[in-house]
């Protein structure tokens, strides 16, 4: 199924937002709760991370 860019951005920023905000938890317990909530695989939403990795600057 083909789908609009633009709903594909939309889906990686809520994405990288999600984990950004919920960073103090394990990264398996954020892609489950992403799963369920986007009714997305877990696979996906590792694809989607893996595609646009979320540089965070380390003081």
């Amino acid at each position: 199924m083909k789908r609009k860019n633009g709903l594909l951005e939309k889906r990686r920023r809520f994405v990288q937002n999600y984990v950004m905000q919920n960073q103090h938890k394990q990264m398996k317990l954020i892609v489950a709760e992403l799963s369920e909530r986007l009714f997305l695989s877990e696979r996906t939403i590792y694809n989607i991370l893996n595609q646009n990795p979320i540089l965070v600057e380390v003081a």
